[in-house]
């Protein structure tokens, strides 16, 4: 194609001398043709400039030097830099030019030696080189991952973004490989993609996305790995043999980092060969090393010591194993010192040391409550309820897990609710030395809706409420739609009025926690064989509590045969050798009255006294817990513990 640059022909002007030589890796200008200006046509070829450029870069009267220095701003050098380091320069095609000339004077990139200064030693350019650098490498590793691993770009990009430290090692070494004269005629571009094809990382991100492992592990493990990613495939092969599971290889990775990937095999296996001979059972290996990855950090000489502070303690093989997996982070979490000043705070309740190994066996979650954070605040509190050191010894036995819950959003709450139905200050402290489990038990899903049932369905007064909960506090620990509310309807089913129902709860709380199908034989032997009105069970609920054939019967066979009569309340309170003596002198006394004797007056003065003895209603209370929670009959049909279903 041929451009005339003149609109009449006239002779030309002698040619201008040609631009200074650029860098050999630089596009080619357009060397003007010995022809006189604005006369002769010139050919433009492949990636010649425009010609409005070329008559600029013409008019000018002079050009610079090869030894002449070149001013060039910041700004150009950053962009020059860029042009010369990037993966992928702007196509080039014939007709295209550049967008904008680097500089005015040099239509092509110039040497990077000149954007250095005198000294080559420019520390800010030398740091915007190796970034550009990094993110050439991290766009080639990118490529890599989408094209060689079939990644997607989304996935390829948010790992690339946690391979800082593999990228920096990649660069380093595609430089190095420069040396070699096998490579030392690629371009950095293609050293780069050699290196990540030798490495074969692509495979092994694939291998570690397929173990359910994410990006963020993988791109960890690849990093502390320091390019030997040979050894993350031996371990996390090995940690699959111990039954390590799915996200908890990378877990393991990135809590003992890469102390793990300077252990070998065989001292790994010696670890978990120890602990099996102590009671560690192998399928469970996989997941303590799971939560508690620093046993594998841990040399064997420690992993020792730390075993024999609690076998030292009384700990059996069972014990120690079931405690173990129960809470691994016991054996691996907390350090030495921590681990004994926490035994040492526990033998202050008067413990021994087989009480601690028993106790830290039940519940080793007692390791992980701090002393000044948790457990002080709660003894000082237990203390203004009149809970002495006995009732917290009895409470840390009896419930544990009271001492390892939050002081401030769980007990605080729970007293505070307890004080509200009307229980006083001191007897919510005898209430949780006695039920200790109440304070783990949550407030709104457990405890408020039984006070509202109690309330509501069972007719208990708000007067009385308090009293209820605090006379039986494991009531608060049923279900109400598996146990409470059948017996309340079993209850009304009788006869019973809600009134009086509510009435026999505030006398005897325990009612409700008894088996519908071991009272159905009592109540028919009530009314059926002893001809008690049922005004006889409201007055005396207690009469429920009683073996029907170690006690009823027996009783009321004696009464029967000695013609006697008692009401419930001074039939079966009392203890078999008082219960002989009261139907003796009953008998003496009928006898006395028949024999003329005594008066009738008299006689029926002393059976009005002894048929209603007064007794203190907390010492039903007191012997309806000991009879629920410690007799039993061999029929079974005396409450003991398998006969109350919560």
């Amino acid at each position: 194609m041929v451009v005339s640059l003149s609109s009449s022909p006239q002779k030309p002007p002698p040619p201008p001398p040609p631009p200074p030589a650029a860098a050999t890796d630089t596009p080619k200008t357009l060397t003007p043709a010995k022809t006189p200006h604005h006369a002769n046509p010139i050919l433009r070829t492949q990636n010649s400039k425009s010609s409005s450029l070329l008559l600029t870069t013409l008019s000018l009267p002079s050009h610079p030097r090869n030894d002449d220095v070149l001013v060039i701003s910041e700004e150009e050098k950053a962009r020059i830099l860029e042009l010369s380091l990037v993966r992928k320069r702007p196509p080039q095609f014939p007709g295209s030019i550049y967008v904008s000339a680097p500089h005015e004077n040099y239509p092509s990139t110039p040497p990077l030696s000149t954007l250095l200064g005198e000294d080559g030693d420019d520390e800010e350019m030398l740091r915007r080189a190796i970034e550009i650098r990094r993110k050439v490498t991290l766009e080639i590793f990118v490529d890599a991952m989408v094209h060689k691993g079939k990644f997607g770009i989304t996935y390829s990009r948010n790992l690339g973004s946690k391979l800082g430290e593999f990228i920096d090692l990649v660069m380093i070494e595609a430089a190095d490989m420069k040396r070699v004269p096998e490579f030392s005629r690629l371009s950095f571009n293609a050293r780069v993609r050699k290196f990540i094809q030798e490495s074969n990382v692509i495979p092994l991100i694939r291998w570690l996305k397929h173990n359910a492992l994410s990006y963020p592990q993988i791109g960890r493990m690849i990093c502390i790995s320091k390019g030997n990613l040979e050894s993350i495939r031996c371990l996390v092969e090995w940690l699959k043999s111990i039954h390590v599971k799915g996200r908890y290889l990378g877990v393991v990775f990135m809590r003992v980092g890469e102390t793990i990937l300077r252990r070998s095999i065989e001292e790994l296996d010696e670890i978990v060969l120890y602990l099996e001979s102590k009671g560690v059972e192998r399928d469970w290996m996989g997941y303590i090393m799971s939560r508690c990855a620093e046993l594998l950090a841990f040399s064997m000489e420690v992993v020792k010591i730390r075993v024999n502070f609690y076998t030292d303690m009384g700990m059996n093989e069972h014990d120690f194993g079931t405690m173990v997996y129960d809470f691994p982070k016991v054996l691996g979490y907390f350090s030495l010192e921590e681990m004994r000043q926490k035994v040492n705070y526990l033998k202050d309740f008067g413990l021994s040391d087989t009480d601690v190994g028993k106790l830290l066996a039940f519940k080793p979650q007692l390791m992980a409550c701090g002393i000044e954070e948790r457990w002080k605040p709660l003894l000082k509190f237990l203390y203004y309820l009149g809970i002495d050191q006995g009732g917290m010894k009895r409470m840390l036995f009896v419930k544990p897990m009271v001492f390892c819950v939050d002081l401030e959003t769980t007990i605080a709450p729970k007293v505070r609710f307890l004080q509200d139905i009307g229980i006083k200050d001191d007897a919510i402290g005898r209430m949780l030395v006695k039920f200790p489990p109440l304070l783990t038990y949550s407030l709104y899903k457990k405890i408020r809706p039984m006070v509202v049932f109690l309330l509501t369905k069972a007719g208990v007064t708000q007067k009385n409420i308090g009293k209820v909960v605090a006379l039986a506090p494991e009531l608060l620990g049923c279900s109400i739609t598996r146990k409470l509310d059948g017996n309340v309807k079993y209850f009304l089913s009788l006869g019973i009025s809600v009134q009086q129902l509510g009435e026999m709860i505030a006398d005897f709380p325990m009612l409700l926690r008894y088996n519908v199908e071991l009272l159905r034989p009592k109540y028919r032997y009530l009314r059926r064989t002893m001809i008690r009105p049922l005004q006889d069970l409201v007055e005396f609920p207690r009469f429920l509590s009683y073996s029907l054939e170690d006690r009823i019967i027996p009783r009321h066979k004696a009464m029967v045969e000695n013609r006697v009569n008692f009401n419930l309340r001074y039939m079966l309170p009392s203890t078999d050798e008082e219960f002989n003596q009261r139907v003796q002198a009953a008998v003496e006394r009928r006898q006395r009255f028949e024999s003329g004797i005594a008066d009738l007056d008299s006689v029926a003065n002393d059976k009005f006294v002894e048929t209603e003895p007064q007794v203190d209603s907390s010492t039903y209370s007191e012997a309806s817990s000991d009879t629920l929670t410690a007799n039993s009959s061999d029929d079974g049909t005396f409450e003991s513990e398998d006969s109350i279903c919560c």
